[in-house]
């Protein structure tokens, strides 16, 4: 059979990915997410969700759902263009465009599909895109669907993104494009001399935002509204799947014109489904409370300065910040794994990360700080980490 050679080839694969403590498990939870949770293994504290303001099992949103479920069904059975559009999609849409203050907005089922289906539709083989080279990598991949000229700037390095500038200056259009807040790293874009340098230059500017939405800036409208750049940014993206209740769904907002056209010529907005009416009828009522409950934000950002020097005064090494991503550095990639089943047997849910989700020799276990964490958990965590740390010898 033709598929004998394949499967040895990946049973291969799979055996090396083994051996260099590489491969990655899913643990099977069987309660709803929160701070805590049931899993196939015991009772444990959550420290790895992107559940940053606790939404994910919020009783408002909970019944808001169950509402929207009886009044707009469960799913649309169709694309938005030719009958999968409620009246709830439209609202959400708007509220969205409202809250940021810019000229429309557009769902998709992920953010992950509102990058994919964001280059290729606005820039062609004339044009060029200059990527910050951590970019997450739905950013990634909608970049190499498009015929653009494809640069790669050093992590946050202004003087390499404007020698990419000055290379591409014979293109017709050009974008930057950037996550607001790296994922693996907790470090924020340098949005404001990144918008200098797109105004020197003649370029556009878009900002993946989903480490940041629901819980970063004055409003909570993320790091372009921390770093005060909502205006002068051209697209940002963003996801329902982290603060914002944490179920799914993502969304592109900004430059009206640019909206419209991605509405009629996004493949992925196209060709599949929109999110489901129980999924924008909960994102609704998650945008309602982390406008009236800046105390969610408040909390966060209190358990993340308490956390992230509590772990440092016990000698662990992490990338500074003020970030609710809290990446502990440990390096290598076997005592990486190794510190992390000592946590998780203690309780506490971490999760190891290697390459190739980070470069090899940056192993980490990256801690997120939630608003539903007590301060009671934080110090059970970190008593864990004390410990498992002592005995596997990383402190």
């Amino acid at each position: 059979m033709a598929y004998t050679a394949v499967k040895s080839f990946l049973q291969s694969e799979l055996d090396t990915i083994r051996e260099s403590g590489l491969y990655k498990e899913e643990k099977i939870i069987k309660t709803a997410q929160g701070a805590e949770v049931d899993t196939s293994t015991g009772h444990e504290l959550v420290m790895c969700a992107n559940n940053y303001l606790g939404l994910a099992d919020d009783p408002e949103i909970e019944q808001a759902v169950i509402d929207g479920l009886k009044t707009h069904g469960f799913g649309m059975a169709s694309v938005r263009f030719i009958c999968g559009t409620q009246d709830i999609h439209q609202e959400l849409e708007n509220k969205i465009t409202d809250w940021y203050g810019t000229g429309a907005t557009i769902l998709y089922t992920s953010c992950f599909d509102a990058n994919t289906g964001l280059f290729e539709t606005i820039l062609g083989p004339d044009d060029a895109i200059i990527s910050d080279a951590l970019n997450h990598a739905s950013i990634i991949d909608g970049v190499r669907l498009c015929k653009a000229t494809r640069k790669v700037y050093k992590h946050s390095d202004m003087a390499d993104l404007e020698e990419r500038l000055k290379e591409t200056q014979d293109s017709r259009f050009r974008m930057i494009a950037t996550d607001g807040v790296f994922s693996m790293q907790g470090d924020e874009a340098k949005l404001v001399d990144i918008c200098d340098l797109a105004d020197k230059y003649d370029a556009m500017v878009m900002v993946d935002d989903s480490h940041a939405t629901g819980f970063l800036g004055p409003t909570g409208r993320g790091s372009v509204d921390k770093q005060g750049v909502i205006d002068r940014v051209d697209i940002i993206t963003s996801t329902m799947g982290k603060a914002l209740g944490g179920a799914s769904g993502g969304y592109t907002t900004g430059r009206k014109e640019i909206v419209d056209i991605l509405r009629q010529r996004s493949r992925p907005y196209l060709f599949s489904n929109t999110i489901a009416p129980p999924i924008v009828v909960g994102a609704l009522k998650a945008l309602e409370i982390l406008q009236s409950r800046p105390e969610l934000r408040e909390r966060l950002h209190e358990n993340t300065a308490y956390f992230r020097k509590s772990i440092t005064d016990l000698g662990f090494k992490i990338i500074e910040g003020d970030h609710p991503i809290v990446p502990i550095m440990i390096g290598d990639e076997k005592k990486n794994v190794a510190l992390a089943k000592a946590i998780n047997a203690r309780g506490v849910f971490v999760v190891a990360f290697s390459f190739p989700v980070v470069p090899r020799g940056e192993a980490r276990i990256r801690v997120q700080m939630s608003a539903a964490h007590s301060r009671e958990q934080l110090d059970f965590a970190l008593r864990v980490f004390e410990e498992a740390g002592r005995e596997q010898g990383v402190i």
